[in-house]
């Protein structure tokens, strides 16, 4: 029983650790066809356009009080930007518990 659980966590874990490999190559083939092809949502554009904007910006001459409304500024839009994108991230250590969970429970 232990012999047949051992194995199947590492099966499991090769294929967890090949899985981003071979995704990142079909990302990268991808690219590679439509390198200038990139859809962006407006809004993101926007923002994003405000960051730069402010890293272009000449901090020497600002005062104080102007650099911090620029600091909350910046961490305003990044909390933004996060929301927008509604991504739901999972790391391979938890994918990893999360299949070793069921097969346990099945």
């Amino acid at each position: 029983m232990f012999k047949k659980i051992l194995r199947l966590a590492t099966v499991v874990l090769f294929i967890a650790v090949a899985l981003p490999a071979s995704s990142s190559a079909i990302v990268s083939e991808t690219a590679k066809t439509n390198p200038t092809e990139k859809i962006v949502d407006p809004k993101v554009q926007v923002l994003l356009n405000r960051l730069e904007q402010i890293k272009s910006m000449d901090r020497s001459t600002m005062t104080k009080v102007e650099r911090k409304e620029l600091r909350k500024e910046v961490k305003d839009i990044r909390k933004e930007m996060k929301t927008i994108n509604n991504g739901v991230y999972l790391s391979v250590g938890a994918i990893i518990i999360i299949i070793l969970l069921l097969i346990l429970i099945l």
